[in-house]
């Protein structure tokens, strides 16, 4: 097999010392989520370089994972304050406050709705291994003229890099361009498959470093050649079962959003019902009150109006009395001429006092008969409160309520599992029809993978302006050359080149 590496390897130093096989230990895609919160603190602790975009979005799916789904009045601003998200790094490079940080994450946390936890923590990865040093193990070596390099081995191959940049290689061996790889005492020999391309040979000086490095070859490049041969039966059966799986947890998922969203309509229905009651109360305390203003109202008018009666009742008894002394005035008779003036001088007074307490009596009875008046319109006013309240008291509380359960959309299945096992056939339309579904898979993620890094452009422009040059790390100005050359996608070019045909198998 071309640019294969065999199981077996013979060694000039290492023969009575290592055994003959070696056993691998294939991470899974379970594995890999168990190892998340290990990737996270290698990236917060700065073991593996992230770009300041990258960090943001990494940090996004962190959120989703612990949190669940953004809701604004539960996730308010501060929620993010005692969370570690992000680099230190990151953070002394630009003139942003943690607020500023935490309004960007929260931008991107909020488009991660309905993701599940096993979801959002499965796109971190997905984005995690994409970085220069993920995955990336690096031994110090050194070449035939004794310069110091160092050495990275991943699952895409070898690469050698100056001790100053971790992030670019100097040279790139992919595991299906290396012919041979031989081990003699201390020195390991690369052998290309271009023969026009020399030979390159580096040693390291302590030999549990060299077993480890060995090790390493052995099991990258098995898993990478296993990557490349078609799924078995048992891995198909697993996948089409991981496809079932998935598909039943959506639809589990479509039915909570269901449920969730009929809850909220009934507490919303009973929201406003509550908020229409209380509003139905307040009207009736209300009218009450109103009512008994009313009450207290007309109380008062007829007490007054009582009170006035009395007065003009007294002042016409007052008005009879002085007619009375008027007549008995003019009926005596003064004799004296004096005595006659004085006489009419008293009567012209008490005509004038007269001709008053009639005016006076005239106007007190004006007065109380409009008092009477304004007491019949309270008392209407008083009956129609009245009868406000009781057409209040008569009207319904709450409206029939019998919440029908929404069917579910007929484009969704309906799925029913008989038994506690599930057989498989596959023929070659199956192989067919599932290669179809791998490269439309493959498709659908290089367009999720072109808008995502639309995105990471987007938010590098936007923070670019608050970025402080003075503290750039070596890596971060690597990085930008690296961007500005286009150079950063050279870790996965080889990935996607054909293998050879017809190449012999490479013995170490």
């Amino acid at each position: 097999m071309a640019g294969a590496i065999a199981s077996r390897m013979s060694f000039s130093s290492l023969k009575r010392k290592q055994p003959k096989t070696f056993t691998v230990r294939i991470v899974t895609m379970d594995a890999e989520m168990e190892f998340n919160c290990e990737v996270k603190k290698q990236i917060l602790d700065e073991k593996i370089y992230c770009p300041p975009e990258a960090s943001v979005l990494l940090a996004s799916y962190a959120v989703q994972a612990k949190y669940g789904d953004y809701d604004p009045s539960v996730h308010k601003r501060g929620f993010l304050a005692q969370e570690e998200l992000l680099p230190k790094r990151v953070i002394n490079l630009y003139q942003m406050t943690p607020e500023m940080w935490e309004e960007r994450i929260t931008a991107w946390y909020a488009e991660h709705r309905g993701r599940a936890r096993d979801e959002a923590e499965m796109e971190y990865l997905k984005i995690a291994q994409d970085l220069e040093m993920y995955g990336v193990n690096y031994f110090t070596i050194r070449n035939k003229k004794g310069t110091e390099l160092l050495l990275g081995v991943d699952a895409l191959g070898l690469h050698i890099y100056d001790p100053e940049n971790r992030l670019t290689p100097k040279i790139s061996f992919p595991w299906n361009e290396i012919r041979n790889i031989s081990y003699s005492d201390k020195e390991f020999t690369i052998k290309p498959l271009d023969k026009k391309i020399d030979v390159f040979k580096f040693n390291s000086s302590k030999l549990r470093v060299n077993k480890l490095i060995l090790q390493l070859c052995i099991g990258n490049h098995d898993l990478f050649m296993r990557r490349r041969k078609a799924d078995s039966l048992e891995v198909q059966q697993m996948k089409a079962q991981a496809r079932e799986e998935k598909a039943r947890k959506q639809m589990e998922r479509q039915r909570l959003a269901r449920e969730k969203q009929m809850r909220e309509e009934a507490e919303r229905t009973r929201d406003e019902l509550e908020r229409r009651l209380l509003q139905m109360k307040e009207e009736a305390t209300m009218a009450n009150e109103a009512l008994m203003r009313s009450e207290e109202t007309a109380d008062l008018l007829a007490e007054k109006a009582q009170i006035t009666e009395e007065e003009a009742k007294l002042l016409a008894q007052k008005a009879a009395e002085a007619e009375q002394e008027m007549q008995r005035i003019k009926a005596t008779a003064i004799r004296t001429e004096e005595e006659k003036r004085l006489m009419e001088q008293k009567v012209l007074e008490a005509e004038v006092l007269a001709l008053k307490m009639a005016e006076e009596s005239e106007r007190r009875a004006k007065e109380a008969d409009q008092l009477k008046q304004d007491l019949q319109e309270a008392r209407e006013a008083e009956r129609r409160a009245k009868q406000k309240l009781l057409e209040m008291a008569a009207k319904p509380t709450y409206p029939p309520m019998n919440p029908i359960p929404a069917p579910l959309p007929p484009d969704i299945p309906n799925f029913d599992i008989i038994g506690d096992s599930l057989s498989f056939d596959f023929k070659d339309t199956d192989m067919k029809r599932l290669s179809m579904e791998i490269e439309k898979e493959k498709v659908e993620y290089m367009e999720k993978s072109k808008h995502l890094q639309e995105q990471l452009n987007e938010l590098k422009t936007e923070i670019e302006a608050l970025k402080l040059k003075e503290r750039e790390t070596a890596l971060d100005i690597l990085h930008n050359e690296n961007s500005d050359r286009g150079s950063t996608s050279s870790k996965h070019n080889t990935i996607k080149k054909p293998q050879a045909q017809g190449r012999r198998p490479i013995c170490i």
